[in-house]
Order: structure tokens, then sequence, then C-alpha cells
């Protein structure tokens, strides 16, 4: 197998990988029962005109297992913290105390356990998909090393071949963290 067909491979590699901290990243954000401030990593404050990270204007904590916490670093923040919270829709209602705001993680609802489910094999089915683009790009680039570079339609195949290996590994780990992420969302 030559060089090049060996680099295309090694960057479907390092994209598919991309792609997975993705949706690991993303299902961090669905979070069943316990509080984290993970789960506000989406939100985004209008902090003087500029879309900001909430983590980047307060300090945002966990006292416990069912509440979060967020301690705006300028009070005049937390009317606009507020509201990107609720814009958010992550499903629970921010209290602003004037010092600070309070979010009390509400029990899961099975309903709403359904719904997370949903979000959550969203997001793998996303994750699937950029797999299967890796793919057809990695394919797209070895037929242009085959005009190219004259390689071999054995050769092609065979590093065709090695590429669809590829992609069901990881959509294989795809379908095994969505497993998972099941049963921490479904556990009560």
């Amino acid at each position: 197998m030559s060089e090049e067909i060996k680099k295309c491979i090694q960057i479907q590699k390092e994209h598919s990988e991309g792609a997975l901290k993705h949706l690991e990243a993303e299902l961090q954000k669905i979070r069943a029962g316990k509080a984290a401030p993970q789960m506000l990593d989406g939100v985004r404050v209008d902090y003087y005109g500029t879309p900001t990270a909430l983590s980047q204007v307060a300090a945002i904590n966990t006292p416990d297992a069912k509440q979060i916490t967020i301690q705006a670093w300028e009070k005049n923040m937390l009317g606009t913290i507020e509201k990107a919270i609720l814009a958010a829709n992550l499903g629970f209602t921010p209290q602003n105390t004037g010092e600070l705001i309070r979010i009390v993680i509400p029990p899961i609802t099975e309903e709403r356990r359904r719904d997370l489910m949903k979000r959550a094999k969203a997001e793998g089915e996303n994750a699937k998909v950029a797999i299967r683009n890796i793919r057809r790009d990695t394919n797209e680039d070895i037929k242009k090393l085959e005009k190219s570079a004259g390689l071999g339609e054995d050769v092609v195949k065979t590093s065709e071949k090695e590429i669809q290996e590829l992609t069901n590994k990881f959509i294989e780990r795809i379908d095994k963290i969505l497993v998972d992420k099941e049963k921490d969302i479904m556990t009560v």
C-alpha cells in the first residue's frame, strides 16, 4: 500500500476520532438526574454584545447532586445569564436571588428520560453521518490518487475495503457509547 493511501486512512482515523470526541462532549451535556456544570456548556450569554460561554462570565458550582449555582463575575450580568439559560431550553428554570442564580434540577420523569434518550440517539446518528461522510471523502481521495498516481484497481479495492472496516469499527463504538448513555439516562 502506498504512502498516500496510508496517509488518507490515517486522516480518516483522526477525523473519525474527532467525531467520537464531539459525540462524547454532546452526550456530557445530557445529564440524567445529577447536577453537573457541564449541563450549561452550551449556554451562550450576551456579554456586552458578544456571545460568550457562560463559564467565561460566571463561576458554576454544584453544592449538591440536585442543584447548580451560578455566581456572576459582574452582578449586572445576572439577568442576562438568567435569560440565556431560559433561552437554551434545558428543561429547568433558574432562580435569581440577586446575588447568584440557583437552578434546582427537578427529578426526571419517565417522559423526560425518553426525551433525553431521543436527544442522545439523535446525537449518535449525527456522529454516524459524520463518520460516513469521512468515509466518502476518504474514498474520493483514493479515487483521485488512482487517477493521478496511477494506482492499480486491486490496490484501490483493497484500500476501500480497509476504509469500510474502519468505518464499521467507529460505528460500533458509537453504538456502544449510546448503549452506555441509555443505561445512564434510564437508571432511576
